[in-house]
């Protein structure tokens, strides 16, 4: 079956998480951040996703915008920066306004100079999710921004991909879903979508009951998955 929809997770694939941490750690006056950054970063998004998926399994819910801060908040503390309320409140503004790869526009126009629908699927809020879009400028390239917020629970649920057939109702065979993610490519995977891993660190694929069908390095070949 053809593929027809594509879907895009959003923090990671679209948007560069590291992006806030940089840009703060080459802004004057954070000599002493700019030492910590990497792991900052590489703590605060890995506390972000362990606490997505503590609070799915414990039934306790919180937003993403939440679950963000909470993670910032432990990176912080882990570099003995967490008294730095200036800093803090400026990552959290640059979190909202986070960098889109290169490739981005150039995929998602492809894609839609074919006819493909296309679509985010994250775990993040409608408000943080327009935020990062309109600073993206790719606000016309999508059909929909669909967020977890309207089913109460985090991916890799599969309430949470119940939402794109709902939405374009299209097979699930009809949908290229995209993500950064190994864990969320691995969930769509076994959900029945057709599935990329855009894999820009070199990682280990994730032991997971399903495999990704594709591993990309970027977006780039997206299109040509596609049929476009």
């Amino acid at each position: 079956m053809p593929i027809t929809t594509c879907i895009f997770d959003a923090y990671g694939t679209l948007f560069d998480v590291a992006a806030a941490a940089r840009v703060a750690a080459s802004e004057p006056g954070r000599e002493d951040f700019a030492r910590h950054w990497p792991r900052i970063a590489e703590n605060w998004r890995l506390k972000q996703l362990q606490y997505t998926w503590l609070r799915a399994v414990m039934g306790r819910h919180a937003d993403f915008w939440q679950v963000t801060q909470d993670g910032l908040d432990w990176a912080l503390e882990a570099e003995g920066l967490d008294g730095d309320a200036q800093l803090r409140e400026r990552l959290l503004a640059l979190y909202r306004e986070l960098e889109c790869f290169a490739e981005v526009l150039e995929m998602l126009r492809a894609l839609k100079k074919v006819g493909h629908a296309t679509a985010i699927l994250s775990n993040g809020t409608p408000g943080m999710l327009d935020a990062a879009i309109r600073s993206a400028g790719i606000a016309d390239l999508l059909d929909d921004v669909l967020s977890v917020e309207s089913v109460g629970v985090f991916k890799p649920a599969a309430a949470v991909y119940d939402m794109v057939g709902a939405r374009f109702g299209c097979a699930r065979e009809e949908v290229l879903f995209v993500s950064s993610n190994g864990w969320d490519v691995g969930a769509a995977a076994s959900y029945g979508f057709a599935t990329a891993w855009v894999n820009r660190a070199g990682d280990p694929v994730d032991r997971l009951p399903a495999r990704p069908d594709r591993v990309l390095k970027n977006l780039r070949g997206i299109p040509a998955l596609a049929g476009a």
